[in-house]
């Protein structure tokens, strides 16, 4: 089983909050998909985590967790992690964003019952020209990677992806230079993932709204909308219909 996919087992089956918004409480975090041209079209900054911690082992984006200096009184969440995602970057690869200019393109809301919960925001950032500065104890590796490239090393079980960041690189592919790829993010505003886990016999399934299997109770098999990422083998299969 993907190490992925295993750190996640526990929250299989477990009940969701209902309400406007049961998570609005989590902590947020802040993650940058740093883009920049690349000879064959737009690649995107992936680093490699040490295998311990947070994500251990896996292929991540730089970012991290809201902290007192990214606050500000009365700020929208949204920007306060903001913020967090440009520090975060320049602390891990050494590239120096402007908060202002990161573009949100989604809001993810883990599943309920893993120990621990965050909210995370997704932005994308135009690389600067600035070397890589890797900080020693998070990134044992960074590499420059079209989002297409990355999804194929993943599909021959050759990295490991949580399925936030494989869905964001599937959401990436098709553009042929950066400002086309933000430009197109821009305009499709932020989209929130809050996550359910179902079995499906030794599958696991990540379903999103609007998937008409989100709902308790609903068979996954029902007629109606998918939104639901299958992870029963390689390669993944993002399933997005209108039913």
């Amino acid at each position: 089983m993907d190490r992925a996919l295993r750190d996640l087992q526990s929250a299989v089956g477990a009940v969701r909050s209902e309400g406007a918004d049961p998570d609005a409480a989590l902590p947020h975090a802040g993650t940058a998909i740093v883009v920049r041209d690349g000879a064959a079209g737009p690649e995107v900054l992936m680093m490699h985590r040490p295998d311990r911690g947070s994500f251990a082992g896996a292929w991540v984006f730089p970012g991290g967790r809201v902290e007192p200096a990214d606050e500000i009184d009365g700020a929208d969440p949204v920007d306060d992690a903001r913020r967090a995602a440009a520090r975060e970057t320049a602390e891990e690869v050494g590239l120096v964003v402007d908060a202002a200019q990161l573009v949100p393109i989604s809001r993810w809301d883990p599943p309920a019952g893993i120990p621990k919960r965050i909210r995370t925001w997704f932005y994308l950032a135009r690389a600067g020209a600035q070397e890589l500065a890797l900080s020693a104890d998070e990134v044992v590796d960074a590499v420059w990677v079209r989002p297409e490239d990355a999804l194929e090393r993943h599909a021959q079980g050759a990295l490991t992806l949580y399925p936030p960041t494989w869905v964001t690189l599937h959401r990436l592919v098709g553009h042929t230079i950066a400002d086309e790829m933000l430009t197109a993010a821009a305009g499709r505003g932020i989209r929130v993932f809050a996550t359910d886990l179902r079995r499906d016999g030794d599958a696991t399934l990540f379903l999103w709204r609007p998937d008409v299997a989100y709902d308790p109770g609903v068979s996954l098999d029902a007629p109606g909308a998918r939104h639901r990422l299958v992870t029963a083998a390689l390669p993944w299969q993002y399933v997005v219909s209108g039913g």
